[in-house]
């Protein structure tokens, strides 16, 4: 969706920059530009900013009172940078924004995000264990998460931007049955 993604480029850059002018945390603005996304991505959230009878000072204070919920409150500038997206009716933008926010954030720092399938839970040792190798892999540091999906059998499938790393047993399977079939 090009349209979502040239509304939110002039958001995330302008968070990006708010953020390294005044010397704030991205790692914290990346915290709660995600959560922020997922709040607005909700259907209820969506329905409610989008009623008529609803103000825009009440959108804002239901979000940052389901942040509060979840643990921690809005600071000032995630507090003004979501003022501004409501008020100009962009909070269905707002996954983007935090997409290409993360992005921008990972181009400074010289890194990427990357997404681990793992056909079972990886505990934390496992996972820093295949966190070291997969740097090595791709050459440069990783931002690690990982999903459980079982039709894998076993191995891991990493996607990192648009390359894909695939050990699964699935994946060899499906190499066998392409193989034999030839």
């Amino acid at each position: 969706m090009a349209e979502l993604a040239t509304i939110a480029r002039p958001y995330a850059e302008a968070l990006f920059k708010a953020c390294t002018d005044k010397g704030a945390g991205l790692s914290d603005a990346l915290s709660w530009t995600d959560e922020l996304a997922a709040i607005a991505a909700d259907p209820e959230m969506r329905q409610l900013a989008d009623n008529p009878n609803v103000t825009n000072e009440q959108v804002i204070e239901v979000m940052a009172g389901v942040t509060l919920a979840r643990g921690w409150a809005l600071s000032d500038l995630a507090r003004n940078f979501l003022r501004t997206v409501v008020e100009n009716r962009r909070l269905d933008a707002l996954p983007e924004v935090a997409s290409q926010f993360r992005a921008l954030v990972n181009r400074n720092n010289g890194s990427s995000d990357a997404l681990v399938y793992s056909a079972f839970p990886m505990d934390d040792s496992a996972l820093n264990a295949l966190g070291t190798v997969l740097e090595k892999r791709f050459g440069r540091p990783l931002n690690l998460s990982t999903t459980v999906d079982e039709s894998l059998i076993g191995g891991v499938r990493v996607v990192v931007g648009d390359e894909v790393l695939d050990t699964s047993v699935k994946a060899r399977l499906e190499q066998m049955k392409a193989t034999l079939t030839a």
